[in-house]
């Protein structure tokens, strides 16, 4: 079995894992993630817009404006690292290049902490994501200038023991679930 069908079955067996966790629809998991921002108040961060049964991180990002920069991402094109736009609460949103929501009025900047959208995860910071690259490329980018954050959001569900994982993959700094808070150690 190729690497790309490896990933594959993976893929599929997390998407089931987390839709199931989605449709318990299980609070606390924003409260969490606002605990950890909150040791960052200030710090530039990007988020995510949540969509299909992705965990919301959107409680979290709008305390975090509060206090400093918020970012989401904005897919230029395919096999390029993403950029960030400025995010506020209840800011106007239309529909990006690839279809997920980006703020009307584009105003890019870069973050230093990211909370990053997952299929599926392990507790030694491994991630898979949809087969993009897309965080992948854009997190060796910015960890190629400065320190750069990397915070996974997901449901505890979402955690896998044996992940198929290639070179390229940027690891995970730490783990932010609806049941805890995972430190990676490498």
């Amino acid at each position: 079995m190729t690497q790309e069908a490896v990933k594959a079955e993976a893929r599929k067996a997390a998407f089931a894992r987390r839709k199931q966790a989605h449709d318990m629809n299980l609070p606390g998991a924003s409260g969490r993630l606002s605990e950890i921002l909150a040791g960052y108040r200030g710090v530039p961060l990007a988020g995510y817009i949540p969509i299909r049964t992705e965990i919301d991180p959107l409680p979290a990002m709008a305390e975090a404006a509060a206090h400093g920069p918020v970012g989401v991402p904005v897919i230029r094109e395919a096999g390029q690292p993403l950029v960030f736009s400025r995010w506020e609460p209840d800011c106007a949103m239309v529909d990006g290049p690839f279809g997920a929501p980006v703020p009307a009025d584009e105003v890019l900047m870069t973050p230093e902490l990211l909370i990053v959208p997952l299929v599926a995860f392990s507790r030694d910071g491994g991630r898979l994501g949809y087969g993009g690259g897309f965080y992948d490329r854009t997190l060796e980018q910015l960890r190629s200038s400065r320190p750069t954050l990397a915070i996974g959001f997901a449901y505890a569900e979402q955690e896998a023991t044996d992940l198929p994982l290639e070179p390229t993959d940027q690891p995970l700094d730490l783990i932010v679930t609806d049941r805890d808070v995972i430190e990676v150690t490498r």
